[in-house]
């Protein structure tokens, strides 16, 4: 039978193992936080780079649409993006580019959203690619930008080329009847 010392020291034994697993678990959280925190700054150091990549890309954007064209750019720690708001008569069309991180800082990411209101034909609205942090192929980013802004610019004529569309806008000829 054991004794009430003996209990006692199994006790602290198990209090003993218990604030040390405690401690373990805050000083591994520490760390998290540390290589976290490292790479956040290299995301911010790859946002501010990723501009000299899709700055004059989507400024050239801005630039043939002209006057039909607004864009908004948003800047916050962490997230880069650009919303495009097209006038047009036959639907509310909108664009938005945005990079940041996946939820645990570990990939730069990039997204495509466009929408258009109302939708009567098929396109495509949302694309993303993800790099690795450590291991950005710049040349493949900036081709996957090149290639979404082709793709919108497509998806824009066909639109305004779109027999749904423009239904409303056509008007019927009097003598050919068409």
């Amino acid at each position: 039978m054991a004794t009430v010392e003996e209990l006692a020291v199994r006790i602290r034994g198990k209090l003993a193992e218990g604030e040390q697993r405690i401690k373990q678990f805050q000083s591994q959280k520490v760390e998290e936080h540390h290589a976290r925190r490292e790479r956040e700054q290299q995301l911010e150091q790859w946002l501010g780079s990723l501009r000299e990549v899709w700055r004059p890309r989507l400024e050239a954007l801005a630039r043939e649409f002209g006057d039909r064209l607004k864009v908004t750019p948003q800047v916050t720690p962490g997230r880069r993006e650009a919303l495009f708001e097209v006038k047009s008569p036959l639907a509310s069309i909108k664009l938005k580019f945005t990079a940041s991180a996946n939820a645990d800082v570990t990939e730069l990411v990039l997204t495509y959203d466009l929408d258009v209101l109302p939708i009567l034909m098929k396109f495509e609205r949302h694309a993303e690619i993800a790099f690795p942090l450590d291991a950005v192929n710049e040349a493949k980013l900036t081709e996957w930008i090149d290639d979404r802004i082709i793709t919108f610019v497509q998806t824009y004529l066909e639109l305004h080329s779109n027999q749904y569309y423009l239904q409303d806008q056509m008007v019927e000829d009097p003598i050919a009847h068409v």
